[in-house]
Parts: C-alpha cells; sequence; structure tokens
C-alpha cells in the first residue's frame, strides 16, 4: 500500500529533525545545532493512533542566500512539498516570527498542500500558548505549541494532521509468495530448489525481473504460485575476496530483504554452525518470516530420540526455533520436501496477519493480571496504557506505558511470550515498540478516539 507523506519545512535550527524523530519514533534524523546540517530529504515510517504515513525531513529553508547548498536544500523542500499530502510548518517560539519564517509562510500559502502550523521549543505549558499566540499572522492557521524534544503538545498536533490524510488505498492481494533459500555454500540449497521443481511439474519458467539481482524460479501448486529465490551461499567474512562472490553474498542479503519467507537451510550432519546463527540473526533483522530446514537427514543415523534430541540442539543455538517451525528432510531422495509449502503458507499468513486493537488489549490485561509490570528502585511501578497493531509483515504492536525505561527485558520478552502463546504467530518474529506517554494524553487520545467513532 502507499502510505501519505508529510513534509517537515522550517528555516534552520527550528527543531524540524528533533520533530521527525520524534514522529518516527527513531533517532535516524541527525540532530545537531549547525544550519545545513540536514541537506536531503530522509523518509522515515510513522503513525498515530491507527493511521500510518511517512514523515520526510529537509533541510532549512532559506529564500535570501544562494551561496553553497542552499539552492540545493530549496529543491530537496520543494520537491518534499510536491508529493506530500500534508506539510508541517515548524518555527521557534522562543525566537518568535521573524522575516524569514514569514518568507517561507508566503510561500506555503502559495501551495495546494494543507499547512499544520507548529511552534517549537513551548516546554512551558502556560507561557507556550503566549508564545504560539504571537505566529496567528503568519495567515496558517492555529499555531499549535509543542515540544518536539519533550513530546508536549504533539498529540493535539497529530489529531488535527491525520484529518488532512487521504485513505490509504490497499493494492490489489498478490498471491505470490516470495521464499529466499539460505544457507551455508553446500548444505543443498540448489539440490533442495530442484527437489522443488521435480515434485510440483509445474513449472513456469525461469524470470529474471528487471530490478532484481537473481535468477528467480516460480513454481505453481494449485492456485499458490511460489517465487522460490535461490542464493549463493554465505561464508564468514574473513573467507570472502573483494569480487564474484562479495557480489553475490550481497545478492543473498537482499534475497533476504524482500522475500517473504525464508527457508533456512541446515546441514543436519554439521548442525548449527556459528554463520548459521548470524544468518538466523539477518533474517530476524530484516523481519522475515522463516522456516528451519534440515537437509541430509538421511545421511544421519537415527532412533527413535534423535529427532527430539536434534531439536533440543536447535533451541539452544538458534533462539527463534521457538517461533519459527522445523522440518527434516532429505533433498536428494525428496523426503518430506512437499511439506516444505505447508509450512511456508502458514508462515506467510501469518507474517501478514493483522490483529484487532480490542484482543491485543484483552491479551494484555490478561498478561497483566498474571505478572504486574516491574516496580522501580523508587517505588514507581511501570503500567502499560494500551496497546495497538500499527503494521503487519512482520506483526508489529505499539505498546504505550507511562516510561518505557521501566521495562527490563525479562518483562518483554515475558510480554512477547504471552502474544504468542495467545494468538499464535508461529513462523513470523513479532515487534514490539515500547513507547512512553503520559497519562494525560492517554486521556486525551481516548476521548478522541471515542469522538471519532
Amino acid at each position: 500500500m502507499s502510505l501519505p507523506i508529510v513534509a517537515i519545512i522550517g528555516r534552520p535550527n527550528v527543531g524540524k529533525s528533533t520533530l521527525v524523530n520524534r514522529l518516527a519514533g527513531e533517532k535516524a534524523a541527525i540532530v545537531h545545532d549547525q544550519p545545513g546540517v540536514t541537506r536531503d530529504r530522509t523518509y522515515l515510517p510513522s503513525y498515530w493512533g491507527d493511521r500510518e504515513f511517512v514523515v520526510v525531513d529537509t533541510g532549512g529553508l532559506v529564500f535570501n542566500d544562494d551561496t553553497e547548498f542552499l539552492p540545493l536544500i530549496r529543491q530537496q523542500a520543494m520537491t518534499a512539498l510536491t508529493e506530500a499530502s500534508a506539510a508541517i510548518f515548524v518555527v521557534d517560539g522562543r525566537t518568535g516570527p521573524i522575516g524569514a519564517d514569514e518568507e517561507i509562510a508566503t510561500w506555503l500559502r502559495q501551495q495546494k498542500v494543507p499547512v499544520l502550523l507548529a511552534v517549537n521549543k513551548c516546554e512551558s505549558p502556560d507561557q507556550g500558548l503566549i508564545q504560539a499566540a504571537e505566529f496567528w499572522n503568519l495567515g496558517l492557521g492555529e499555531p499549535y505549541a509543542i515540544s518536539a524534544i519533550h513530546g508536549n503538545g504533539t498529540g493535539d498536533l497529530l489529531d488535527e494532521l491525520i484529518k488532512h490524510l487521504p485513505a490509504v488505498e490497499e493494492l490489489p492481494e498478490d498471491n505470490e509468495i516470495k521464499v529466499a533459500i539460505i544457507g551455508r555454500p553446500n548444505v543443498g540449497k540448489s539440490s533442495l530448489l530442484n527437489a522443488f521443481v521435480g515434485e510440483e511439474r509445474a513449472i513456469v519458467s525461469p524470470i529474471s525481473g528487471t530490478t532484481r539481482d537473481a535468477i528467480d524460479t516460480c513454481v505453481v501448486r494449485g492456485e499458490q504460485t511460489y517465487r522460490l529465490i535461490d542464493t549463493a551461499g554465505i561464508r564468514k567474512k574473513k573467507h570472502i575476496e573483494y569480487g564474484t562472490e562479495f557480489f553475490s553474498i550481497n545478492r543473498a542479503f537482499k534475497a533476504i530483504r524482500r522475500c517473504d519467507v525464508a527457508l533456512m537451510v541446515i546441514d543436519a550432519v554439521d548442525g548449527v554452525t556459528e554463520q548459521d546463527q548470524k544468518l538466523a540473526g539477518r533474517i530476524i533483522d530484516e523481519g522475515r518470516a522463516c522456516v528451519i530446514v534440515i537437509n541430509k537427514w538421511d545421511a544421519i543415523e537415527k532412533d527413535s530420540y534423535t529427532i527430539y534430541e536434534y531439536q533440543k540442539i536447535l533451541e539452544g543455538r538458534l533462539h527463534f526455533s521457538e517461533w519459527a517451525p522445523t522440518i527434516f528432510v532429505s533433498a536428494l531422495t525428496g523426503q518430506r520436501v512437499g511439506k516444505i509449502l505447508d509450512l511456508v503458507d502458514s508462515a506467510a499468513l501469518e507474517h501478514k496477519r493483522r490483529i484487532s486493537t480490542s484482543v491485543v488489549n484483552d491479551v494484555l490485561e490478561e498478561a497483566i493480571t498474571w505478572h504486574s509490570p516491574p516496580v522501580s528502585r523508587g517505588g514507581r511501578q511501570g503500567k502499560i496504557y494500551y496497546g495497538t497493531q500499527v503494521s503487519s509483515q512482520p506483526p508489529t504492536i505499539a505498546l504505550f506505558v507511562n516510561e518505557a525505561k521501566r521495562f527490563g527485558d525479562n518483562y518483554r520478552r515475558y510480554i512477547e511470550r504471552q502474544f504468542r502463546q495467545q494468538l499464535g504467530f508461529r513462523g513470523t518474529p513479532i515487534r514490539l515498540l515500547w513507547r512512553s506517554k503520559k497519562a494525560r494524553d492517554v486521556e486525551t487520545s481516548n476521548v478522541n478516539r471515542a469522538a471519532r467513532v
């Protein structure tokens, strides 16, 4: 789906990048007290309530100076505005309106996009309203007093912003599942691909995508199409020389990034190696669904306990084996190869699954009942106000709390386990975003949501 874009506009040093970091919930935009630090456009995902959008950080606008890189910054800002659904004009409440603000305001009034006026650096609630009132004369409507560094007033600004954003148009559902076959050299990736092709007997000729680095093979099973992405074996960096192998490994990493489901192929004879663990980490970092394929199972001497013992080894060496399904196969003989795609179907479905806000909060309520949030040394207890799923692929849930740093790793893992136990998500990573929020902001958000309903 195509998300609406919100351009952040203003002169240098008014706090645009700080506001972008506040809205995106991460420090991706560089914040430094020097004009011109932000020169290019930086796009970051954001959301408010149940609405998702993209914020664009732009350089400080200066209209009466053509020295150095300032004309380029103007061009970047103008380009951002032409593709935006709305803009936030950031000004400095401490300095009050100056000539540069008036020049930008005049330019913005000539544009076709709705513009919201954010008066930044208003840390004092009472004084901030007085500071903001000075900007009414810019002719851009109500000035919103905010503090980008502390978050004060941003809730009201965002409540107004989402009224101006268009509804997201869902793209037609793609029936194709992209499957990357990942693993070290000689674990049987190509043999597994050949086994898929031979098993299904329905091959769409190899396709080389116009913007893709690898040659993919499409396999059809029933009404489902699978794009199988075979990749080069990935070795340790110290064994890789710059050249063909270097680029083939980069293509393998790109394959992980563009797939829906990664088949993590492990050699049953060699077991889980350090390199396998690093590859698993890459799959998790990219947020891909995963199925663990233990290949060459026919080469292992087995008894009735072997598979269970091997599973325990996996749990100790691959921590994501807690949620990734495991299957023991032989690409050489075709043993259980056909069942891999059943697991792929299930993992892909869970990867794009969405849970209603009411169900999310039912799970949270029960989890808190069994295990209360931790209490800090100062005697203050963590509190979870509510949660909501903000995106899928992978499923991502935002948890709004009184102070995120009060929730340690143990409690965060506990909450994730509760979501998995109650909701499944078998085969996909889930991401929990712990967001600090003041109680009064939560009450305001709840009132606004109720009014919209």
